[in-house]
């Protein structure tokens, strides 16, 4: 019995101490979700003003959301967005990869900077770098109108610069997500024969899924945003953000602030289903 009390004393401090350590992780968790939620906070703000001033008016809102031109600017956005995102899937995989698996280098590191250059420059310095590439009289713009590819004020023009502000988002999700597969796992696949497309086929892409779902939806929530590149060399047709300028400074902000509302709510049940269909879709593959 004495055995037993010693044991006791003996565990009694750590016991209080484990006590201690938890309500002191408890309380620093409780003032990270204080501080979380000014930024959850804002944005709630945010939407409860808008809500409250729409839902005052539901026929105006109902006339609004029913409209053709609402509509169209929608669906518009999104598949311009979507488009923007399939270039990027296409050509931005491979580059991704290649910056995960090459050495520290000062090539590499230019390629990595000019990759995150459309992060950092105003949205407006990235239209003109699109509209000066792809006009009717610039590099890439005049030899692809004589095949009958317009870029100014048409739906390629739209989709172009999509890509261009999306594309650091993308491609660098998906360079994380293979920098996480281990190398071994290519380096064993290889002793089995398999070439290095195959590797990456079946190997290191299938592992990265849950990225490549996630870069996806990072750009394609940033192509469908953008506004100022896209107005710089496709000002028509409209997409949802130009829509909304266009009725701020034609019919004022009545109908510009129902077109706000309508696209919200849209995108908010969008993003929704698209992260519960990434936190299925890649779950177990990627936990190597």
């Amino acid at each position: 019995m004495k055995i037993e009390s010693d044991s006791a004393d003996a565990d009694a401090p750590s016991s209080r101490w484990s006590v201690r350590g938890r309500r002191q992780a408890d309380l620093c968790i409780v003032w990270f979700c204080i501080l979380g939620a000014v930024l959850v906070g804002l944005t709630v703000l945010a939407l409860a003003n808008i809500t409250i001033t729409e839902l005052a008016d539901p026929l105006h809102l109902i006339e609004v959301a029913a409209s053709s031109g609402v509509l169209g600017a929608i669906l518009l956005t999104f598949s311009a967005g979507a488009n923007a995102v399939l270039l990027l899937i296409l050509f931005g995989t491979p580059l991704a990869y290649v910056l995960a698996r090459a050495p520290p280098s000062r090539v590499k590191g230019v390629v990595e900077s000019i990759v995150d250059l459309p992060l950092i420059l105003p949205h407006t310095v990235a239209g003109l770098l699109v509209y000066l590439l792809f006009m009717r009289r610039g590099w890439l713009g005049a030899p692809l109108a004589e095949i009958g590819l317009a870029f100014e004020d048409a739906y390629p023009g739209t989709v172009v610069a999509m890509l261009f502000v999306a594309s650091p988002f993308f491609v660098n999700t998906m360079r994380e997500g293979f920098e996480k597969v281990p190398l071994h796992l290519e380096n064993v696949a290889r002793t089995l024969g398999a070439g290095t497309f195959t590797t990456f086929r079946t190997v290191t892409l299938p592992l990265s899924l849950r990225h490549l779902f996630s870069g996806a939806i990072l750009a394609w929530g940033r192509a469908i945003g953008e506004f100022a590149a896209v107005v710089m060399i496709a000002y028509y047709p409209f997409i949802i953000s130009t829509l909304i300028y266009y009725s701020f400074t034609t019919s004022g902000i009545r109908t510009s602030r129902s077109i706000a509302f309508v696209v919200i709510v849209v995108s908010l049940g969008v993003f929704y289903l698209l992260r519960r269909l990434t936190g299925y879709l890649g779950r177990y593959d990627d936990r190597v």
